[in-house]
């Protein structure tokens, strides 16, 4: 039986616990949740000793491989945290156009290997998403309004199951559990230690469009944008911004649009047809751009070193029915890096082979940001609560984005919900691997104790 090396075992007591604990979450904002055991591990031997010790000493298992949620899902008391972002190996074959890559990569580091052969991939959209969780709960990422959500592209994966052993699933092996990893998120039921994903084209140019308006102008802007979707090619990727802009200092509604080209056609001119396109106060038309500059603008959107809180929902509502419903949190915006995204994906056919399944046209999604911890209440209402008040305009959630401990939502369809629970006993039927977070787990649960211990 594999054994994991000491400096790899951490129980809590020892000397590098805690920081192991602070460091497996990118928020600024740690949870107050203390795992039992810390697992670093080196390799995929290393993760099927951890799994083995799990199974010995009664510990759930919590996974962390990127750190980027902003929950910190992976993180629970007690049990086991079983963190993964030592795993960053990347193995590209041009000839059958695939990649087996390890879930702690990030997307900048996929990218620059799939360069030199002109191929891409959907990869998250801030530069420090580890592919591992951004997959698994589907991943909506560079590209995948044509390119579709970057879970549909896994062709395999090496998985750990509960019993210890490690097996590599595909559609024909292993259906069920190809189909799970598809889109599950944090309810996946097994430790992923690669993917192996199917590659695309990288495109031949990339033009972004970006203007910045007025606040009072949010409606407007807000409803055309929402219009303009049906006008635009898939290889457009299009969302509105309200609050916070990096470039200017103070709030304002701004549309980006990005076209991910084969030709020389400009995709993006339909913007420049916007009726109150007179009144940017800033704008910048058709400019060609690279992944290095995307990941840029992305990464400006949530600085590291903040205090972070998210939360959003699909809809197909009728604009102007989303727009009323939305006018307190658009209201309330906290004058900091705080923001609300208006994602206008579109939809992408389903299919029968991934359990992903939650989305609408339009994903609205608050996006609370501040530095001082006694804000950690406000801010986390701001997030959870004003959306809490458009539930009743939802479809789901997208599971990269969401606390399920705070306000409750679908993050797939009822019926592969009910499929994925029947799959799940009989991989792990004895629940070693911890699933979506519960209520006694909220973020906004440890603010409010914290806020009513200090007043």
């Amino acid at each position: 039986m594999a054994r994991l090396a000491p400096d790899s075992l951490l129980r809590r007591g020892d000397a590098a616990y805690e920081q192991a604990r602070l460091d497996a979450v990118w928020n600024e904002r740690k949870p107050d949740r203390y795992p039992d055991v810390i697992v670093l591990a080196e390799n995929e031997q290393d993760v099927v000793a951890a799994v083995r010790l799990a199974r010995s000493e009664g510990l759930a298992i919590g996974i962390r491989s990127g750190g980027h949620s902003w929950v910190g899902n992976g993180v629970r008391d007690g049990g086991m945290l079983l963190d993964l972002s030592r795993l960053q190996d990347i193995n590209v074959d041009p000839q059958t156009r695939t990649a087996a890559v390890q879930p702690a990569v990030k997307g900048p580091a996929l990218l620059e290997q799939l360069a030199p052969h002109s191929l891409f991939f959907p990869t998250g959209h801030a530069p420090t998403v580890g592919i591992g969780g951004f997959i698994l709960g589907g991943g909506y990422g560079w590209n995948s309004r044509r390119l579709g959500p970057a879970c549909l592209s896994i062709v395999a994966v090496d998985v750990v199951l509960a019993d210890g052993t490690l097996v590599h699933a595909t559609d024909a092996t292993h259906p069920d559990l190809l189909w799970a990893a598809r889109g599950s998120g944090p309810g996946f039921f097994g430790v992923v230690t690669r993917f192996h994903l199917a590659l695309h084209p990288k495109p031949r140019r990339i033009l972004r469009t970006a203007h910045s308006y007025p606040l009072d102008m949010l409606d407007e802007v807000l409803a055309w944008s929402h219009d303009t979707l049906e006008h635009l090619a898939p290889a457009v990727e299009f969302s509105a911004k309200v609050g916070f802009s990096p470039w200017l200092e103070r709030q304002t509604v701004s549309v980006t649009a990005t076209a991910f080209c084969e030709t020389d056609e400009n995709l993006l001119a339909p913007l420049e047809d916007a009726p109150f396109r007179d009144r940017a106060i800033r704008a910048v038309v058709a400019e060609e751009t690279t992944m290095v500059e995307l990941y840029d603008y992305a990464d400006r959107m949530t600085p590291p070193g903040m205090r972070w809180a998210l939360d959003g929902i699909w809809t197909d509502e009728p604009v102007e029915k989303v727009l009323d419903a939305s006018r307190p949190l658009f209201d309330s915006i906290p004058d900091t890096t705080s923001h609300v995204l208006w994602m206008l994906w579109g939809g992408y056919p389903e299919r029968p082979n991934a359990c992903w399944s939650s989305q609408a046209k339009l994903y609205l999604s608050p996006n609370a940001g501040w530095t001082d911890p006694a804000e950690d209440l406000a801010h986390e209402e701001w997030a959870h609560g004003r959306l809490a008040e458009l539930q009743h305009l939802s479809k789901g959630l997208q599971f990269s984005d969401n606390n399920l401990a705070d306000r409750f939502d679908y993050g797939l369809s009822p019926a592969n919900t009910a499929r994925l629970e029947r799959i799940r006993a009989v991989y792990d039927p004895e629940g070693l691997f911890r699933t979506y977070m519960a209520p006694r787990e909220s973020t906004t649960a440890y603010a409010a104790a914290g806020h009513a211990r200090t007043h």
